[in-house]
């Protein structure tokens, strides 16, 4: 007998129900396998992208700059001084700590080498020997400290070295140094003996620089009292004082193959004295700056000095000339300027707390005319480096080409103006 109609339709209609249920898995399914394939797709696309871009990295080389990235210490640096023959540099804080660095113009190389806190109190100054394996420091703490240059081990200490804060450092030759305090004493010191075999006083207030001449027989020292200190290393004896000028006496250089002597001064202005003419200067040279706190020669003709205002300025000595800008520590006073073994770069230290590298490769070939030139309408000083006025001038070198094309304008227009003169004579 045939089943009942309603019966048979029940049947089918779960059977189709089932059916669509089965298609809808099915199709669910798929999707999700669609789905996996497609991410899976896109991690390999990553996966691949990551590669790739480590391939890139990897095979890019690192960046080559004009000069060593600059150094930001924790405090600020009293003194710096480069090694004779290698990429080193050493600095001393005010917190008595002495860093090295090994510095590179390529990007991301520089790197500390050692650190030193063996001073009590400020260190403020640090020099190489001569041979570089040795680094001497003086503090305020009264004491002259040696130490290996290689590991930065502290070799050999004087306590007490002096009576009053120990402010100037100079090395004489590879036995004998020389030290200046805040009191205005003089010592040289045997570093073979540990001793000092001239200790005088004739100074009135902080001896702020020493230097000596190529035979190490003269030793020179500027003041704050405002003299020029001359004294005979060899016997050992005082020699004489400068006139009192009107304001500290704050470095000193040899310039002219050791003929003339140059002073700087916090009122900013150089005063020159002709070697065995210590008496009084033979001229002087209004910087137009705050003051003249250090001094680097760079040639017998040319040297960098640095001031309160942030700013390095190279000079030309006789004729007398600012040449131009070569960088600065903005609105900062500098402490103290250097230059590496290889002569192409300027270093200096500065109250922002850097240590700043300077390409100064050109400045030995600058030419100074010895007529005057017209001064810039705008004040500014000539750009002698990318970064004279701006570490990050992304328009520094269109700038500084602009500049030179304007003062040949003018140097042009000043030829024209003698030759009409002459003409008209």
């Amino acid at each position: 007998m045939a089943a009942p109609a309603e019966h048979v339709t029940e049947n089918a209609t779960e059977n189709t129900t089932e059916a669509d249920e089965t298609e809808e898995t099915a199709s669910s399914e798929a999707e999700t396998q669609n789905q996996n394939k497609e991410e899976n797709k896109n991690c390999e696309e990553e996966s691949n992208s990551d590669e790739e871009d480590e391939e890139e990295n990897k095979e890019r080389p690192p960046r080559v700059m004009d000069t060593p990235e600059d150094l930001r210490l924790e405090a600020i640096a009293n003194s710096i001084a480069l090694h004779p023959s290698r990429d080193v540099i050493v600095c001393g804080d005010v917190d008595g700590d002495v860093y090295a660095y090994e510095y590179s113009c390529t990007e991301g190389r520089t790197t500390e080498l050692w650190s030193s806190g063996h001073h009590m109190k400020s260190c403020r100054a640090v020099r190489f020997s001569a041979d570089g394996q040795k680094l001497f420091s003086v503090s305020r703490d009264k004491a002259v400290h040696v130490l290996d240059a290689e590991s930065g081990k502290l070799v050999t200490r004087i306590r007490g070295a002096h009576t009053a804060p120990i402010n100037a450092l100079k090395i004489i030759d590879e036995n004998l140094l020389a030290t200046g305090d805040d009191a205005g004493t003089v010592k040289v010191w045997d570093m073979r003996r540990g001793t000092s075999i001239l200790d005088l006083k004739h100074h009135d207030d902080y001896i702020s620089s020493i230097t000596v001449d190529q035979a190490k027989r003269i030793l020179l020292s500027a003041s704050g009292d405002g003299t020029l200190g001359v004294f005979n290393i060899k016997r050992r004896r005082f020699e004489l004082q400068s006139e009192f000028q009107s304001g500290d006496l704050t470095s000193v250089a040899l310039m002219k193959r050791g003929k003339k002597v140059v002073c700087g001064s916090s009122e900013g202005t150089l005063y020159i004295f002709n070697w065995d003419g210590f008496g009084a200067t033979s001229d002087r040279f209004a910087v137009k700056a705050e003051s003249v706190d250090c001094i680097l020669p760079i040639t017998d003709s040319i040297m960098c000095v640095a001031s309160m205002d942030g700013y390095i300025r190279a000079i030309n000595l006789l004729p007398n000339r600012v040449i131009g800008c070569v960088g600065q520590h903005v609105g900062e006073p500098i402490e103290e300027l250097g230059r590496s073994h290889c002569g192409r770069f300027l270093v200096s230290c500065g109250h922002d707390s850097l240590v700043k590298f300077w390409d100064i490769g050109s400045l030995p070939e600058s030419k100074v005319q010895e007529y005057r030139k017209r001064k810039r309408k705008d004040g500014k000083l000539k750009s002698l480096s990318k970064k004279a006025h701006g570490d990050n001038d992304f328009f520094a070198g269109l700038v500084e080409e602009t500049e030179n094309k304007r003062e040949e304008g003018e140097e042009e227009g000043e030829d024209e103006d003698e030759e009409s003169d002459s003409d008209s004579d």
